[in-house]
């Protein structure tokens, strides 16, 4: 049974509900999660004329944003005994961050929400569960 369960978290109503599946999974079959966030890459040119946000900022901005969304996991894990651990890293999209978390950590399950923050735009599955899904050898499990 699976031992090691990645749970990509973005702040969303979604993502909060796939945390308590994952961790309720967690409890029953005796597993560790591992709480990824992906940070987005800076998306304004370097040779741009104008900086909106300097990167340093930007980067700042996303990490405090990100250890919030980790936070909860870790607080909701602990509650209940669950061993966590988290995890972020820069990608440009949110999949390859968590099928990358997910190879790096040894995970043998990703529990993810089947829509996130980002986009609700597919009618029965969110982009960047697909893209998961179609992307990886390891198996996912879409919390609804």
């Amino acid at each position: 049974m699976f031992r090691h369960i990645l749970v990509p978290t973005d702040g969303s109503d979604l993502s909060r509900k796939a945390i308590n599946g994952a961790i309720d999974l967690a409890q029953a079959v005796n597993a560790r999660i591992t709480a990824y966030a992906c940070l987005p890459q800076y998306p304004y040119s370097p040779f741009s004329d104008v900086a909106i946000e300097p990167p340093s900022e930007f980067l700042e901005r996303s990490e405090r944003e990100a250890r919030v969304h980790l936070r909860e996991v870790e607080l909701a894990a602990h509650r209940v005994g669950v061993s966590v651990d988290s995890r972020t890293s820069v990608h440009p999209a949110p999949y390859l961050g968590i099928i990358e978390a997910a190879e790096r950590g040894a995970c043998d399950v990703i529990f993810m929400a089947s829509h996130g923050r980002r986009r609700l735009g597919s009618l029965l599955i969110g982009t960047e569960t697909q893209r998961v899904l179609t992307h990886t050898k390891i198996p996912v499990i879409v919390y609804r």
